[in-house]
């Protein structure tokens, strides 16, 4: 039997699939039939991802200009694969989320030690479009697949004595090139007060446009919180923890003069090595001006709640 391979010149620009379609996951299973090659790629992704085809769509989510797959992917902070904001897309391709277990502990009525399987199936999946803003200046618009942190956290029963929610990322030098450098305490700690973890925002996303998460933004699993700065959103978890006291997070145990615990993103707290007052949207040109910082990342009317009376200066 001949194989005809077609010469680049003799490909129709008509027979290219458009990486947006690719990436759009409701094209992408309305066309499985045409594309033998992207029907295999499906029979490939882990069961849970399968309920995909038609995501629920979230009243919470932006209507912002959505960043591109290449942006969100390329331009990242993770440390266990790099310091640079292009390394952990460089260094993470060997990394294998597979097979993956999540321990719950501490202060609640169903501890126990999870397979990531079991561990969402439970749960709604729905697309949520929230931005992420990082202390550097920067923020991105980001369609996260995921489930409510709140529904999840529930399931465990938390005790009254649970004021805080810590989450822990694997620690496994053999995996994470990165954590064999002492440039954190590894592993990567982070934390939340419990009623700012049962807010309605605060997803576990497992996924980003409509496919599962790339090793580089946290994979398998990883925690958003939207009003909060970029390093909060904890990724490649693998223990959750009810606490009664503060955990001891890792940017604030390192730095606290610079990084608070609550991490909220507010214009009126300067960095104490630059302004919080602008940011730089991603993707866009360097001449065009940097936007305002919204209070809470613009947020607000759903967190601002949560910390009345509190001098957010101070606990910043």
């Amino acid at each position: 039997m001949a194989i005809l391979i077609k010469k680049p010149a003799d490909i129709k620009p008509s027979e290219i699939t458009p990486r947006s379609v690719y990436l759009d996951r409701r094209r992408f299973m309305k066309q499985a039939f045409a594309s033998s090659l992207l029907l295999a790629a499906d029979t490939m992704l882990p069961a849970w991802a399968k309920r995909w085809p038609e995501l629920a769509k979230s009243s919470y989510s932006t209507d912002e200009k959505v960043n591109t797959y290449e942006d969100i992917t390329t331009y990242n902070n993770f440390y266990e694969f790099g310091t640079g904001k292009s390394d952990p897309s460089e260094n993470a391709g060997d990394f294998n989320p597979k097979p993956w277990s999540i321990a719950v502990e501490g202060e609640c009525g169903k501890p126990g030690t999870f397979d990531l399987e079991d561990f969402i199936k439970p749960y709604v999946l729905e697309e949520r479009i929230y931005r992420l803003r990082c202390v550097e200046g920067w923020s991105m618009v980001i369609p996260w697949v995921g489930f409510s942190l709140a529904n999840m956290l529930k399931m465990f029963e938390p005790a009254s004595k649970a004021k805080f929610v810590e989450f822990t990322t694997l620690y496994d030098k053999s995996r994470m090139p990165g954590q064999k450098r002492s440039v954190l305490n590894w592993p990567y700690v982070e934390g939340l007060r419990i009623d700012e973890a049962m807010n309605e925002l605060p997803i576990m996303a497992v996924g980003l446009y409509g496919d599962v998460l790339p090793n580089q933004n946290g994979a398998p699993i990883r925690l958003v919180v939207p009003w909060k700065y970029g390093f909060k959103s904890i990724k490649s978890i693998v223990k959750i923890r009810f606490i009664e006291t503060q955990p001891k997070t890792t940017w604030n145990e390192i730095a606290p003069s610079e990084y608070g615990f609550y991490s909220n993103v507010n214009p009126n707290v300067d960095h104490p090595r630059w302004s919080q007052k602008k940011e730089r949207r991603i993707g866009e040109p360097f001449w065009k001006p940097k936007i305002d910082t919204q209070m809470f990342n613009g947020y607000g009317d759903h967190v601002a709640q949560l910390y009345q009376g509190m001098d957010l200066v101070k606990y910043f």
